[in-house]
């Protein structure tokens, strides 16, 4: 291993998660002009496969140019104007995350609070509406990426359109991985990240807007504070006008290659297939967890996220330590709350396979032992 030359990683942490050739191939292809008519098309491509991804017809679909992240701060700051209230779920760091970056743009954030590891109900979220009349939207993650929890979002958006409210939500972890139903479920504005279930390497968040989410953009009183996320100017860019497109950023063009690619092999597999396999994926490594004796940390699972309890007695830095330097393996540590007390195992797109499930299992039974 050098800094020339890195070393291959098994990568089963919470992401990135490991990228296909075909993925990596893509990314060398040559760099054109981001107005060149070959580049644009390409572009239009990538956002038509990422409503199939997200399951929605919502015109307003395309990936930001940052990390997730940028997903988050894109939706954040364009729906939200200084004095507006609203309401974050929090039941682990990236909602906790979610309320920050909510707080920068202004807002006034009335929190609805679970237990790290815990979901939410219906029934907290009608009281926190009914508390808080005045909220512009609520946010919540699908995919809570530090506990491993998976939250429900079916009828949610009944709930929170009855009140007047947007549902906003993060599915870094759960795109591609996950059922997840934007039209069908009502969900007005969600974001994601592409180094996690889509297996391509980190640089772009894909986000969709829908008709909700427009008119209160289009509504807007002040300025969105963020230049680069301006969705105002971005959507000139990603989506025909009659003007033609109109130049807003450089994107970056080789990424936008390997997230197509990345797409077209999701799509070639087929999102129910794709679902199924990681949900088999993740009863392996619990099966396999379990007769270790190692427990869950949440009762409602992620299957690409596999949050576990670190048994008694365990080295939580040197078991990891050495999962990578013998096995070249990576898993992640916890986070917040969770540091020194559990690991998170992602098995996230490509990386969700019985190789990498028997492999983590039989490497950390060596080493535990």
């Amino acid at each position: 291993m050098n800094t020339q030359f890195p070393a291959e990683r098994i990568l089963l942490g919470p992401g990135p998660s490991p990228v296909s050739s075909r993925v990596l191939r893509a990314l060398g292809a040559p760099t054109l002009g981001h107005l060149d008519p070959q580049y644009v098309a390409i572009m239009d491509e990538v956002c038509e496969m990422l409503r199939q991804v997200f399951q929605t017809k919502n015109a307003l679909t395309f990936p930001v140019s940052g990390t997730g992240m940028a997903g988050m701060e894109c939706i954040a700051t364009n729906l939200i104007e200084p004095g507006d209230e609203v309401i974050v779920c929090i039941n682990g760091v990236f909602g906790g995350r979610m309320k920050d970056v909510m707080e920068r743009c202004g807002a006034t954030v009335h929190t609805v609070d679970a237990a790290w590891g815990d979901v939410f109900t219906k029934e907290q979220i009608a009281a926190a509406l009914d508390q808080h009349p005045k909220a512009k939207l609520v946010g919540i993650v699908h995919a809570e990426t530090s506990t491993g929890a998976h939250q429900p979002l079916e009828g949610l958006a009944d709930i929170v359109h009855a009140k007047g409210a947007l549902l906003v939500v993060d599915a870094v972890t759960s795109l591609g991985g996950h059922e997840l139903k934007v039209d069908e479920w009502g969900i007005d504005a969600i974001y994601s990240g592409t180094q996690k279930c889509l297996s391509c390497p980190p640089g772009l968040a894909p986000v969709s807007f829908g008709d909700r989410a427009l008119a209160i953009m289009d509504g807007r009183k002040t300025k969105v504070q963020s230049w680069y996320l301006d969705v105002s100017m971005l959507r000139k860019y990603y989506t025909a006008g009659g003007g033609g497109r109109v130049y807003h950023h450089t994107a970056p063009i080789n990424m936008t290659y390997a997230l197509r690619e990345a797409l077209a092999i999701v799509l070639e597999e087929g999102l129910e297939a794709r679902i199924a396999r990681h949900a088999q994926m993740h009863q392996r490594l619990r099966a396999g967890l379990e007769a270790m004796g190692i427990t869950y940390v949440p009762k409602h699972s992620l299957h690409t996220l596999n949050c576990i309890n670190i048994p008694a007695g365990a080295d939580d830095a040197g078991t990891r330590k050495r999962l990578l330097e013998e096995y070249g393996i990576e898993i992640g540590a916890g986070l917040g709350v969770m540091a020194g007390k559990a690991w998170r195992i992602g098995l996230m797109g490509h990386g969700a396979s019985v190789r990498n499930v028997d492999l983590v299992l039989t490497a950390l039974k060596n080493v535990l032992k």
